[in-house]
């Protein structure tokens, strides 16, 4: 397995170079991007990351939460669509083979039933644009009400019997209603990134890698038993202080993570 970690994780403060030099430095193989807005500026990082030996392996979109697939509002949910497409074009630009994207969010006003058909019309809408670019949509457990058991969860990507519509596991976000080890069976091969944070289910606060309730080993086995050999990408916020530590501090925890 690789190690990742979200490009916000970064230092803000410091220029593209220097926040990508940290994240080499520290021992990092490659970065998740947001979708910048423009092609220049996704380049610009690109062009960078790979002079310094850094894959940008996948996108994070962008639009999903002010602009969900599953809106009722039919303008809503057409401009969702367009996003996912920009997050598609960025990830081309960057040589990224991934988006992630979150499917649908079930509100008072969005019922579940309705999520569920108007996320899946937004996606069939989107393939033909993934299928042109060459890149998979990455469906990511977020919470969103929405897809809270790993069984409907493989059910709904089965549902588009489609190559480049796949799972983009989250180890710590799952824990409000279930385990990772059991959702990580369940999807198999289904999965093709994984986030990597910690939470602590007593406080319901998401904590420092290692010190909250994901059970590391368990999870890793179960990430082997599936097969996986692909990015396990820290999402984190930086440390109030001296944030260029965290990241040498996630690269190290990633590490024992990995040999667990």
């Amino acid at each position: 397995m690789k190690k990742a970690m979200c490009y916000s994780s970064l230092p803000s403060k410091l220029p593209v170079r220097q926040r990508l030099q940290l994240a080499k430095d520290a021992g990092l193989d490659g970065i998740e991007i947001p979708s910048f807005s423009t092609q220049q500026e996704t380049e610009q990082v690109a062009t960078i990351a790979d002079e310094l030996g850094l894959e940008i392996h996948s996108v994070m979109g962008g639009t999903h939460w002010k602009l969900p697939l599953s809106s009722t509002d039919e303008d809503v949910r057409a401009q969702g669509c367009e996003g996912i497409k920009h997050a598609l074009q960025v990830a081309k630009w960057a040589g990224a083979d991934t988006v992630l994207v979150v499917p649908g969010v079930v509100t008072e006003d969005v019922p579940y039933g309705a999520a569920y058909e108007l996320s899946q019309k937004s996606l069939r809408e989107i393939i033909p644009t993934a299928e042109e670019l060459g890149i998979t949509m990455a469906l990511e457990n977020v919470w969103n009400k929405f897809l809270l058991s790993p069984l409907e969860f493989r059910d709904y990507i089965d549902s588009f019997d489609h190559a480049l519509v796949k799972a983009y596991f989250d180890v710590g976000n799952i824990l409000l209603y279930g385990y990772p080890h059991q959702w990580i069976d369940i999807l198999g091969q289904r999965i093709v990134k994984v986030h990597i944070k910690d939470f602590d289910t007593t406080t319901r606060n998401f904590v420092a890698l290692l010190t909250g309730s994901v059970d590391y080993p368990r999870t890793m086995n179960a990430l082997r038993g599936i097969g996986y050999d692909g990015y396990l990408t820290a999402e984190l916020s930086p440390y109030p202080q001296f944030p260029e530590q965290m990241v040498h501090d996630t690269s190290a925890q990633l590490d024992r993570i990995m040999r667990s």
